[in-house]
C-alpha cells in the first residue's frame, strides 16, 4: 500500500502511527510545506519566550520518520489532488501515486482588510516556527508591538515577546481578551495578568487605517509602533479537497472515520469540520487533541482497520504569565459560579448534564470535570455538589470508580 500524508503537524503525525498500528510495511509519505521537523505549535510562544528550544519543540524524537518507516518531504506543497487517478502534484513539479491519502493541511492566518497594511515594513503572523523565527529576528527592548487580536494566538504571540520588547499594544473588535473561550468574569482575571505584564489593551475597537508605523483606530485612538503581528483568527485550508470536487462547508466534510465524500481520501485536523457533541453542531475545532484524533482514526481506518472519532468536544488548557485557563464543552445551561479572588469556576448544566466549564486558575485534577462532559454523565450518578467544590473521584460510585482509574482518567 502507498499511503500519502499532507501535514505534518498532529493530525499529520498521528495518521501515521495509526497506519502503523495495522500495517507495518506499507510505504507512508509525508509532505510538508515547512523545512522542519514535526513541531508543537503552541511551544512557539514559549521558544520566544526562552521556555523552550528547537529541540524540545518537537512534537516526536528525532528518529521519528526513520523508526515508522517514513518518508518526509519537507518544503514542498501539495498544489492539487487528483481523486480519480489517485494522484498527487506537488510544487517541485513531481506526481506521487497513493492508494490511500489524507489531507491534514491545517489552518492559514486571516489578515482582514485593513487600509495601508501594505506599507508596514515589519508585519508578522504568529502560526508557525517561521513565524517565530522571523519575528526574533526584529525583537529588542527598544520597539514598540502591535498586536491585531486578542484571541488566543494573539495572546500567546503577547506572552512571548512581551519581555523581550519595550512595550506590547493590543486591539480587538471584540468587548474582552479571549472572547471565543472567556466569559466577562473570566476576561478581566486573564486581563488583569497581562496588564500587570506591561499589555495595553484597546478593545471594543479596530484598526480604521495604518499610516506607515501609527494605526489609527476608529475610536480615533492613536497608536504609533515599530512591530505589527496580525493574530485575527484562521482560515481553514481546504481548497485540495474542494478544488477535487470533494464536498466542503466550514471546513471539510468527513465522516467518523475520517473519510471525505472522496474515495480513499481521509482528512483530519483543523482543515475539518467536526460534530461537537457538547452543542450538537457540526464545527471547525481547531484543537492539538481533537487533531491527534481525529488523525489516528483515519490512520487506522486506511490501513483497513475500523476505528471511529465521535466525541470531540472544544477543550482548550493554556496559560498566560501566571494564570492557568481550562475550558471545555459549550456554555449552554443553567451556570454555577465559583469565584474567589484570582479563582474562578463555572460550570454550564443541561438537561442534567454537565455541558462545559470554564476554570482559571484552578484546575488541579480538572480532568473529572472533562470526563464528566466528554461521556455525558448523568450527574444524578455523582455528587455533583462534591464535585463543584473540589474534583474528586470518591464523588463516584464505587464501580464508576474503579472503571475510571483502571482508564486512568
Amino acid at each position: 500500500m502507498k499511503y500519502v500524508i499532507i501535514g505534518n503537524s498532529a493530525a499529520g503525525i498521528a495518521a501515521a502511527e495509526g497506519i502503523r498500528s495495522a500495517d507495518k510495511t506499507g510505504e507512508i509519505t509525508i509532505v510538508s510545506d515547512e523545512k522542519y521537523h514535526t513541531y508543537g505549535r503552541p511551544l512557539i510562544s514559549y521558544y520566544l519566550l526562552g521556555k523552550t528550544d528547537r529541540g524540545r519543540m518537537r512534537y516526536r524524537p528525532a528518529d521519528f520518520y526513520q523508526k515508522n518507516g517514513v518518508s518526509p518531504l519537507f518544503g514542498v506543497r501539495a498544489e492539487k489532488i487528483d481523486a480519480q487517478k489517485k494522484q498527487v502534484f506537488l510544487s517541485d513539479k513531481r506526481v506521487l501515486p497513493y492508494d490511500k491519502l489524507l489531507i491534514a493541511t491545517g489552518s492559514r492566518p486571516f489578515l482582514p482588510p485593513m487600509e495601508g497594511m501594505e506599507g508596514v515594513k515589519n508585519k508578522f503572523s504568529f502560526m508557525t516556527l517561521a513565524d517565530a523565527l522571523s519575528l526574533e529576528k526584529v525583537l529588542s527592548r527598544k520597539k514598540k508591538v502591535l498586536i491585531v487580536g486578542a484571541g488566543l494566538i494573539g495572546l500567546k504571540c503577547l506572552e512571548g515577546i512581551a519581555g523581550r520588547v519595550g512595550k506590547v499594544s493590543v486591539v480587538d473588535m471584540a468587548d474582552r481578551v479571549l472572547p471565543s473561550i472567556l466569559d466577562e468574569e473570566g476576561a478581566a482575571i486573564v486581563r488583569r495578568e497581562l496588564e500587570s505584564k506591561g499589555a495595553e489593551f484597546y478593545l471594543s475597537d479596530s484598526v480604521a487605517k495604518f499610516e506607515g508605523d501609527l494605526a489609527r483606530l476608529k475610536s480615533g485612538r492613536e497608536i504609533p509602533f515599530d512591530i505589527l503581528v496580525v493574530a485575527a483568527g484562521v482560515r481553514p485550508n481546504t481548497e485540495l479537497v474542494q478544488d477535487a470536487g470533494g464536498e466542503v462547508a466550514r471546513g471539510i466534510v468527513t465522516d467518523f472515520r475520517g473519510e471525505t465524500s472522496l474515495k480513499d481520501v481521509f482528512a483530519a485536523g483543523d482543515c475539518v469540520e467536526s460534530y461537537d457533541i457538547t452543542s450538537g453542531r457540526r464545527k471547525i475545532l481547531a484543537l492539538l487533541p481533537n487533531a491527534y484524533e481525529q488523525g489516528y482514526c483515519a490512520g487506522v481506518n486506511m490501513a483497513g482497520g475500523e476505528a471511529v472519532f465521535d466525541r470531540a468536544m472544544p477543550l482548550n488548557a493554556i496559560g498566560f504569565f501566571g494564570s492557568h485557563v481550562l475550558t471545555a464543552g459549550s456554555y449552554e445551561g443553567e451556570s454555577i459560579l465559583f469565584a474567589e479572588g484570582e479563582r474562578y469556576k463555572k460550570f454550564f448544566v443541561k438537561e442534567g448534564r454537565l455541558n462545559g466549564f470554564i476554570l482559571i486558575n484552578c484546575s488541579e485534577r480538572a480532568g473529572i470535570y472533562t470526563a464528566l462532559v466528554r461521556n455525558g454523565t448523568p450527574l444524578s450518578e455523582v455528587d455533583f455538589s462534591l464535585l463543584e467544590e473540589r474534583p474528586m473521584l470518591m464523588a463516584y460510585p464505587r464501580a464508576e470508580r474503579e472503571k475510571m482509574l483502571s482508564r486512568e482518567v
